[in-house]
């Protein structure tokens, strides 16, 4: 388990700043400390619990990185065409075992040993074949179109540090330098709940002044995006005693419980009661939109999340506050969005001191620039605004207005919770 300490997410200021947020997590929050052994093929998204040195070079032997003709570059003319006697053939999987002469030439294919002696390889689009003989232009350097051994990884060297979370292109480099299985960190576990009588499950009949739960779902989703398996605990009534009861058998075998909705200050919020009687509650109050009012505590040694009760402030507060929090408690490297310029196509008024999240779509301008249209509608609430735009633009906390045409940060969907 987790194990925080109940002071852990003290903070004394009236609102914090993403990076408050971030840096006290990094300070605070310890990784987990169990690791267990997955193969290749399980270990996508999973984060590296030791660094994977190479057991051997990449590549482990001199190669063809195209089908041509091996040669030795001493031989070729330096001002004209060169004629070399082909003498042999070179195949991947296959040892050549030939031996390169002066003025001769070796078919050979992609992957395949470099003969002894040959450095150099024509592609095959390049030379004029007679016979056995071909004609080799004058311009090629010497050692092209050859891989050297280790040229991408020496054996010994590191080649994936831990702390890594792995891309299909790290399993895969995982694979090249001899390692069939790899030490990763324990996923999570993390409990999520609703709470609301005003709540239904998708598809069940709608009473008056219901509605479906989608805050969960999205929860649940993102969680399975970062590879996280997440606890279903539905939805939770209204009711006091329940919601302590539930929260702390939740934090007995949860690293986090995350909810969404229910801790404001408001006599209806059950859920900070709860929290408050079961363990101890400390508001972090962010200075962004949507998403001010995030709530976060400890109780029984798990972490407790609760975040604001509007899907679009879900959703932002997940990316800058959930995702950065499992990513440090599972010994992940920091993972920083870097925000793409794009040009503004709308006017936007905002308050000094807080970064404001506006949710837009891409279009290509016709001189080829991108730019950021505005969603119509700004409510927290209109869950449409995610699914039909494409990602945010981020303004900072200095800007108070934006002008058509200025050049603001554009931080895709994807980007956000890859």
């Amino acid at each position: 388990m987790a194990q925080l300490s109940d002071d852990c997410f003290a903070f004394g200021g009236p609102l914090m700043s993403i990076e408050d947020a971030a840096s006290l997590m990094a300070g605070q929050v310890a990784p987990l400390m169990e690791h267990e052994t997955v193969t290749l093929h399980h270990a996508l998204g999973r984060v590296l619990a030791e660094d994977v040195t190479a057991r051997v070079d990449v590549p482990p032997f001199d190669n063809s990185a195209v089908d041509g003709y091996a040669v030795r570059h001493a031989d070729l003319s330096a001002s004209g065409e060169t004629k070399l006697r082909i003498t042999g053939e070179a195949f991947a999987g296959r040892a050549t075992g030939m031996t390169r002469g002066k003025g001769e030439a070796v078919r050979i294919f992609t992957g395949a040993p470099m003969p002894e002696g040959a450095d150099t390889v024509f592609m095959q689009e390049d030379v004029v074949r007679d016979g056995d003989k071909i004609a080799a232009p004058a311009g090629l350097k010497l050692g092209a179109n050859r891989r050297l051994a280790g040229e991408d990884v020496k054996k010994g060297s590191l080649a994936l540090p831990k702390g890594r979370r792995l891309a299909p292109q790290d399993v895969a480099l995982a694979a090249a330098v001899g390692c069939r299985e790899l030490e990763v960190m324990r996923q999570p576990r993390v409990a999520v709940f609703s709470t609301g009588d005003e709540l239904k499950e998708p598809g069940d009949v709608l009473g008056a002044s219901q509605l479906y739960d989608s805050n969960r779902v999205l929860l649940i989703a993102l969680l399975k995006k970062l590879g996280i398996s997440a606890s279903d605990l539905g939805i939770l009534p209204d009711e006091p005693e329940t919601l302590r009861a539930r929260i702390e058998a939740a934090a007995k075998n949860h690293d986090l419980v995350l909810t969404s909705g229910g801790v404001s200050t408001g006599e209806a919020d059950h859920v900070k009661s709860a929290v408050e009687q079961a363990g101890k509650l400390v508001f972090w109050r962010l200075a962004i939109k949507p998403g001010r009012p995030v709530a976060m505590g400890v109780v029984k040694g798990a972490a407790f999340i609760g975040l604001p009760g509007n899907p679009v402030a879900v959703f932002v507060t997940f990316v800058h506050v959930v995702r950065p929090f499992l990513l440090r408690l599972i010994g992940a490297l920091p993972e920083p969005t870097q925000a793409l310029p794009v040009l503004s196509a709308f006017s936007y008024n905002k308050k000094k001191d807080r970064r404001e999240y506006v949710r837009v779509a891409l279009k290509r301008r016709s001189d080829g620039r991108l730019e950021a249209v505005k969603h119509p509608q700004d409510g927290a609430g209109v869950i449409t605004s995610l699914t039909e735009s494409d990602g945010l633009a981020e303004l900072s906390e200095d800007v108070t207005r934006i002008e058509p045409g200025e050049t603001i940060g554009f931080l895709s969907y994807e980007a956000l919770i890859d």
